[in-house]
């Protein structure tokens, strides 16, 4: 059952602006990677576009996560680093918090599902995270992570929905912009927001005249039914291949700026993504999660009409099981 939750009139934190993205790109230079933009000659004729693809997937744990989670910790005061921080995902935001909190000398508890990849929690404990276990389909991840915050006075650095968080996320496309120029179009993965929102801000900066649209999956439309209905819409936990994406809902501060900053959202399937999945891989020879493909099939699928345009494309990541990759 789909039910509808009134976004508050005043969000929970003050929300980022364009100058916010910058800062945080002067704050992540020599931490995060720069990483490159491709194109594909075969992909350019395909969709009749110049498509510019900001490969995330060569990113620090192998995901734009690490941009929000290494800015939302140097943020951190220092009586805050001394007591450590807590945050839940997936995975892929699990993993970045894990070692921005290594590099910074912070103890770190993650809030993980059970079920989430192998990949992701074995690299998360690789980076000396303490990992706490919980049914995603049961249990409140957040409630998990709140009571962990009040018991032991750590600092909850949410996923997406947090200021420093959003504003590190939108350095990805910040940097392609950097090195593209102004752009028609710029595609983006949505889950939570953090990324959307971001990328958002960065064209709001940088090219103002660029449509920005987010790329969810199918089964787990909540942002495009939330942008529909003018206000917050919560899902039951969508069942998709797209691991990173299987949020129930927007954050008040991730949707004010889609609201007021992002054209339009689409969606794909997972018959889509696979496909994308495997493209990717032969023509670009890139290991892309399905997660990370979901900008991309807007593309590529003819999800969003990209003809006779200049299209910034966000691959958000990689870190998919090995063994899950090659039976997909």
């Amino acid at each position: 059952m789909v039910t509808d939750t009134v976004s508050p009139s005043l969000p929970s934190s003050p929300i980022p602006c364009p100058d916010d993205v910058r800062a945080a790109a002067d704050r992540l230079a020599g931490l995060a990677h720069r990483t490159p933009v491709l194109t594909s000659r075969t992909f350019d004729e395909r969709t009749g576009a110049r498509l510019f693809f900001k490969a995330e997937t060569f990113q620090r744990t192998g995901a734009f996560k690490f941009r929000g989670a290494a800015n939302a910790i140097a943020r951190l005061t220092e009586a805050q680093r001394r007591r450590g921080v807590v945050a839940f995902s997936s995975g892929n935001h699990a993993q970045a918090i894990a070692l921005a909190a290594k590099l910074a000398e912070v103890p770190a508890v993650i809030v993980m599902p059970a079920d989430a990849p192998a990949i992701k929690r074995a690299a998360t404990e690789g980076y000396g995270a303490e990992i706490v276990s919980y049914d995603r389909y049961t249990e409140d991840r957040q409630a998990i992570g709140n009571r962990l915050a009040d018991e032991r006075g750590l600092t909850l650095i949410p996923p997406f929905n947090h200021p420093d968080v959003i504003a590190g996320q939108g350095t990805a496309a910040l940097e392609l912009l950097e090195e593209t120029g102004p752009l028609d179009l710029l595609l983006a993965p949505l889950g939570g927001g953090g990324l959307l929102g971001g990328t958002a801000l960065a064209a709001a900066l940088l090219s103002p005249g660029c449509t920005v649209i987010g790329v969810e999956p199918e089964a787990g439309n909540d942002g495009q039914q939330s942008l529909a209905a003018g206000r917050i819409v919560t899902i039951p936990v969508p069942q998709t291949l797209a691991d990173g994406a299987q949020t129930t809902a927007l954050g008040d501060l991730t949707f004010a700026i889609l609201r007021e900053l992002v054209s339009q959202i689409v969606t794909a399937t997972d018959a889509q993504l696979l496909r994308v999945m495997r493209a990717l891989a032969e023509r670009m020879k890139l290991v892309v999660e399905p997660t990370g493909c979901l900008a991309a099939a807007a593309a590529l699928e003819g999800i969003v009409d990209v003809r006779g345009k200049r299209v910034g494309v966000i691959l958000s990541g990689g870190n998919v099981d090995v063994s899950l990759y090659g039976r997909l």
